[in-house]
């Protein structure tokens, strides 16, 4: 079973938990705000993914930009940046879908039918 990290309002995250329920794949929902992944788990995504920490920050969200992440995240460590996203789901880009080998950040439909099709 995927794990999905998502956030309910998010119109993305509706699209892709509609493909994955159109193709058949069941899913564990976490509200990515309520109970956004630990710097642990972080890590495991990030290294299952391939990706650079930074694809896993929203940058299109109204957080980041209050925020003013974009300048910050270019000279931050990477434990920083761990922490940063770790605090607050907000910051996160979603949906992070996983079966603890693979990892899909955002939602793509060419990506999810390679990674997540049967």
């Amino acid at each position: 079973m995927l794990t999905f990290y998502g956030y309910p309002q998010c119109g993305t995250c509706r699209k892709a938990q509609k493909w994955l329920k159109d193709h058949g794949r069941d899913f564990h929902f976490i509200h990515i705000v309520e109970s956004p992944p630990s710097i642990e788990t972080l890590k495991r995504l990030i290294e299952l993914s391939g990706l650079p920490i930074v694809k896993f920050f929203n940058t299109s969200g109204k957080r980041y930009r209050e925020l003013s992440l974009k300048d910050k995240v270019k000279d931050a460590s990477d434990e920083e940046l761990l922490e940063l996203l770790a605090s607050d789901g907000m910051l996160i880009k979603r949906p992070i879908v996983t079966d603890d080998q693979k990892v899909t950040v955002g939602f793509n439909e060419e990506t999810f039918g390679k990674t997540w099709g049967i």
